[in-house]
């Protein structure tokens, strides 16, 4: 049953064999003179061999004694288990607990019962991720700039004029491609190369669960090639542009004079005084901004480190598929190596009409992604020993463990490079190292995580949802790196909240579960004025309340279908009108693939 439209819990008594279910509808005081039970699970489903885990919750009953797990075509029930301790007040609940039954691994359509609630039906069976990286694949296609094959039209052809370098301001410069960040129009290195890096990894990683259903501009028809290599090419030839000389870079192009309200790309009548072409910023270094609002910019290597990385991984990939293309990415990967090298520090995006902008404060730990894989590509002992310094000197992000941080302050929101190097050194003690540096920020998160039912210890900041698919993709790494799984539920629990198990119950990924709770009015012109559906998108996810009434301009279209589980908190809304937490964006949904494609791997190898 969708319930997007409503919110809907399931009071339900058990007789026999028998579930007798009655739904109620929320109307706008049902929940204030009885309370509510609620169960919360992956909507997903859970992996014959993995952890299963919902969660129980409750404005005012207390915890039940015990749980059931129940067949969905019968109501027959195949096992039972205790209900956890109560984990007292989260959010709109003021009473929550764990429901655990990973024991249980017999394929089946199943549902929960525990107390009054009973869940939606949902399946435990050997492979629930199969397809859903390829899945998130559709909204970077409907993301790309230059052609649109959503549109299968053209946008932005004229892009750009340059600003800040040394060439004269306004001199035009071909930086047409690339994908459009989120449901704005701009495009930022920043984010796009970190979407780059995540499709050629996944590739790499886990090359058996992508397929080929799309051409190389992303319309319908096989070429051969796996699409998710497809959309990374597209993302590597728009960085390609952005660095068309080993002396000259570019950040990011257009800015915030496209916030005019929601228009289709091709359509785009956002005026930067120039006709049809857009500003195209360049990396020197120095804060940047057109108006009273400027970055705090402090060098380019955040910026150059990332392309680098992506260069030089892309010049692996391709070396034995396009031999010319992967050199020009080998020699590309080492001039943007040393343009970050001459300038140290980090390079923010520059703002125009309002103080909003990526406050990137570190990036020795993009410096250390590139150093890696330059290592790897050109077997250099220097790019090692550049590698481990930097390491060193940024070994965790530190949002984790933290109530708080500025928009986008540590990205990427996981440090890839440690990875990079502990997958391919030999040295024990460098391995150990770098295990103990990813094990010291996942235990920062699993001491506030631990506090709750749903084990969430990620900060509701801007992009919380983000940060979640980061975070769950270093414990992943973190868990096959070293053999230690103490942090499995953990990890699991990250993976369930973006796919249900969190106080709205509603999955983050646009269109999926296609008959589950999932957002279906996100923040975009696609949607909203076309009505074209742009599955696959990973939305920004939820907020602390006092971000949400803090922030200019926004409201609600309509009244709030999740306002029973709205908090102090954290709030979201499926509503195109919030774009705090509703509009979904290009490097969450990549980080999201990424892991979403280790799932899937590893429930091929059981």
């Amino acid at each position: 049953m969708k319930m997007y439209k409503g919110i809907c819990i399931w009071i339900a008594c058990v007789t026999g064999r028998v579930l007798c279910a009655q739904q109620l509808s929320f109307g706008q005081n049902a929940v204030n003179d009885n309370g509510f039970e609620v169960i919360r699970y992956n909507q997903l489903g859970y992996a014959t061999y993995g952890p299963k885990i919902a969660v129980w919750a409750s404005q005012k009953h207390r915890v039940p004694d015990s749980f059931f797990l129940c067949r969905a075509d019968d109501g027959q029930c195949v096992w039972s288990g205790k209900c956890s301790h109560d984990f007292g007040g989260y959010g709109p609940f003021q009473h929550t607990a764990r429901l655990d039954f990973t024991v249980y691994g017999v394929p089946g359509k199943y549902v929960l019962k525990a107390g009054n609630a009973i869940s939606q039906a949902f399946f435990i069976r050997d492979d629930p991720y199969h397809g859903l990286a390829d899945f998130c694949l559709q909204y970077l296609r409907a993301q790309q700039c230059g052609f649109n094959p959503v549109l299968r039209d053209s946008c932005h052809t004229h892009d750009g004029y340059t600003l800040y370098g040394p060439m004269p301001d306004s001199t035009h410069m071909d930086v047409v491609g690339g994908w459009h960040d989120a449901s704005d129009y701009l495009r930022y290195v920043t984010t796009s190369a970190t979407t780059t890096y995540y499709l050629l990894a996944a590739y790499r990683d886990f090359p058996e669960v992508f397929t080929d259903n799309c051409q190389d501009n992303g319309l319908p028809g096989k070429n051969g090639i796996a699409d998710v290599l497809d959309e990374a090419r597209w993302g590597l030839n728009w960085l390609l542009k952005m660095h068309p000389r080993p002396d000259w870079m570019f950040n990011q192009v257009a800015d915030d004079r496209d916030h005019q309200g929601f228009r289709l790309p091709d359509r785009d009548s956002a005026d930067y005084g120039r006709g049809l072409e857009r500003p195209v910023y360049f990396c020197n270094g120095l804060p940047q901004g057109t108006t009273r609002y400027q970055n705090h910019t402090t060098g380019v290597a955040s910026t150059a480190g990332k392309m680098a990385a992506c260069f030089a991984l892309g010049a692996m990939l391709w070396k034995d598929k396009d031999s010319a293309f992967a050199s020009r990415l080998r020699q590309k990967a080492f001039s943007a190596y040393r343009f970050g090298q001459e300038k140290p520090g980090y390079c923010q995006t520059a703002p125009h009409l309002a103080p909003y902008y990526y406050a990137e404060q570190d990036w020795q730990d993009d410096m250390e992604l590139a150093a890696a894989l330059l290592w790897q590509m050109s077997g250099q002992p220097e790019f090692l020993r550049a590698a481990w310094h930097d390491a060193d000197a940024d070994p965790l992000k530190p949002w984790m463990g933290a109530d708080t941080a500025l928009h986008y302050q540590w990205y990427p929101f996981f440090n890839a490079g440690h990875a990079e190097l502990i997958a391919h050194i030999r040295k024990a003690s460098e391995r150990r190292k770098g295990l103990a540096y990813y094990r010291k920020g996942i235990e920062a998160v699993w001491q506030k995580a631990r506090r709750n039912a749903f084990y969430r210890g990620i900060p509701f900041i801007w992009c919380s949802n983000n940060l979640t698919a980061a975070f769950a993709m270093q414990c992943w790494l973190y868990r096959h790196l070293s053999g230690d799984t103490t942090y499995r539920a953990l990890e699991q629990a990250c993976v369930d909240w973006l796919l249900g198990c969190n106080p709205w119950g509603t999955s983050f990924i646009i269109g999926f579960p296609e008959n589950g709770i999932a957002p279906h009015d996100p923040h975009s012109a696609f949607s909203h004025l076309a009505h074209i559906p742009i599955k696959g998108g990973l939305v920004d996810g939820p907020v602390y309340g006092s971000i949400f009434h803090s922030l200019i301009g926004i409201h609600l279209s309509r009244p709030d279908d999740f306002a029973p589980f709205q908090s102090d908190l954290a709030v979201y809304h499926d509503d195109w009108a919030d774009y705090s937490t509703n509009e979904p964006t290009l490097d969450g949904t990549a980080t999201a693939l990424y892991f979403f494609a280790a799932l899937e791997a590893e429930d091929e190898k059981y």
